[in-house]
């Protein structure tokens, strides 16, 4: 297990109000790294901001209306600003708290489930989907203010942590890929292929590859601010190439892919407009218990739950992978103040449905920014403030595409790769279960589904191998959630619930 470190500060940091309260010298930082740490971090995720809207702007509920009772166009700016706003917060608050270098924004894929699995059910407005997610929030709260979600996360074995910081670190390499259209789903028989055709075509992917060969050659080098670099020098590239051979988005404004060599997610320009004022129009926007009259008390409680599920074990997991990369976690692989890091988060899953923009939750992405060298709640300041700052330069924020932002996250997933040596894999009683959890969360696009299936397969082979007492009684119980997790949908026939 990777220790504290306890590398000097650079002469002068060390004494100030500012290095007590955050630690900075105790946790071998400086200011100069928390607050490149920081940048990084922002820059890695801030597409959340311009995505969410993209994800739940322009989706219409059961009844035909749109976020903010507008049109798409509307939807999309209430959603971008809400976005940025609850982020902002809520990251400053991690940062303030619970002194530890993780980001929280929109949690995708909780966001894609609230947008087509709740707000399209018979009869759900916006405002009922999004009470649930307060709901959920107010549930994990309370486990957390029960000790009951810390107890969870010192139950589960410190090699089994171990594999989900792992299981992470590829899960966001595939995200980079895919992201980035290094790797894509072709027309043919076979899953995945490389580029188009097998075959990394268009200026973007150039941008793509000087991005990750130029950050994976400042990391050798042992250049700090290698990531952060990559990233600003990969978006001037992509402007540049924009400027000069004019390749336009990879869709059009329905989400059509009708460019497949064009950019992702954004196409990179200089904005003719800079500031935008806000509009916070989506706040407070919910029916708490709009939704039971809806789809019934069973129909609503199992939503909750499976949203409670998923945000749950990916914070666990989020959070142990950044303290194993920032050599934060102590000897049973726990990070320090975990429960103000779980309250903190817990509270952001309200705030998200407080802000229409569906849960937040702590953000893998936070990865980058610890290896930039971030080990403090103070890079979380810096990314909130940034966030707050982005309700107004969204147009800024926007010019960053796929293709500049995701090397940092190939590279990241490398560094959380190089933890697997501490998995001891002759033991197949635990080997077995860390094997599961790290290849199914990429394979499956799923923190959640990697950790449940090692959970549960740890404590089938604990049976099989008649060990029942080295089972904590706390991984009874979530491996028994998790077996209901995995059969909600059989469990929603047996009771009747479509």
């Amino acid at each position: 297990m990777s220790k504290i470190s306890t590398a000097p500060a650079p002469r002068g940091a060390a004494g100030s109000s500012l290095d007590r309260f955050f630690s900075i010298t105790q946790r071998g930082s400086s200011v100069g790294r928390e607050v490149r740490g920081g940048l990084v971090t922002f820059f890695t995720m801030a597409y959340i901001v311009v995505l969410n809207p993209l994800i739940i702007g322009t989706q219409a509920d059961s009844t035909g209306g749109f976020l903010g009772g507008g049109d798409i166009g509307r939807a999309k700016l209430l959603v971008a600003a809400a976005t940025a706003l609850v982020a902002g917060v809520m990251t400053i608050l991690m940062g303030m708290v619970a002194n530890y270098p993780l980001a929280l924004a929109t949690g995708l894929g909780l966001n894609a489930f609230v947008a087509f699995g709740i707000a399209k059910l018979p009869q759900m407005t916006w405002a009922d989907a999004m009470g649930l997610v307060v709901l959920e929030g107010i549930v994990i709260t309370i486990l957390v203010l029960t000790g009951f979600r810390t107890a969870v996360l010192k139950a589960v074995p410190a090699q089994l942590k171990t594999a989900i910081s792992v299981g992470i670190g590829l899960f966001i390499t595939i995200i980079g890929l895919v992201d980035a259209g290094v790797v894509r789903k072709p027309a043919g028989p076979t899953p995945v292929e490389l580029g188009i055709g097998g075959f990394l075509n268009g200026w973007p992917m150039v941008v793509f590859i000087v991005g990750l060969l130029s950050i994976i050659a400042m990391i050798v080098l042992k250049v700090k601010g290698a990531i952060l670099y990559g990233i600003v020098g990969a978006t001037v590239l992509a402007i540049v190439v924009e400027a000069v051979f004019r390749v336009g988005s990879q869709s059009d404004a329905t989400g059509k892919v009708v460019n497949p060599a064009g950019w992702g997610l954004n196409v990179p320009a200089l904005p003719s407009q800079i500031l935008d004022v806000p509009d916070f129009g989506l706040l407070g926007h919910f029916s708490l218990f709009g939704s039971f009259s809806k789809i019934g008390i069973i129909a609503a409680c199992l939503l909750v739950f499976t949203l409670m599920l998923a945000d749950f074990f990916d914070t666990m997991g989020t959070m142990v992978a950044i303290g194993a990369e920032a050599g934060l976690l102590d000897e049973e692989g726990n990070p320090p103040h975990s429960e103000r890091i779980l309250v903190v988060d817990s509270l952001a899953a309200i705030a998200g449905g407080v802000g229409s923009v569906s849960s937040n939750t702590a953000y893998i992405e936070s990865a980058s920014g610890v290896g930039e060298g971030a080990r403090t709640g103070l890079a979380s300041v810096v990314t909130g403030v940034l966030f707050l700052f982005a309700t107004f330069l969204a147009p800024l924020v926007s010019i960053v595409p796929y293709e500049a932002a995701t090397p940092a996250l190939v590279v990241v997933g490398f560094l959380m790769m190089q933890q697997v040596k501490g998995i001891d894999w002759d033991d197949l009683e635990i080997a077995i279960p860390a094997f599961l959890t790290i290849v199914l969360m990429p394979f499956t696009y799923s923190i959640t589904v990697g950790i449940g299936a090692g959970f549960v397969t740890y404590v089938f082979l604990k049976l099989v191998r008649r060990k029942t007492s080295a089972i904590h009684p706390l991984m009874w119980l979530v491996a028994a959630l998790f077996v209901v997790y995995f059969a909600i949908d059989p469990l929603k026939g047996l009771l009747g619930v479509s």
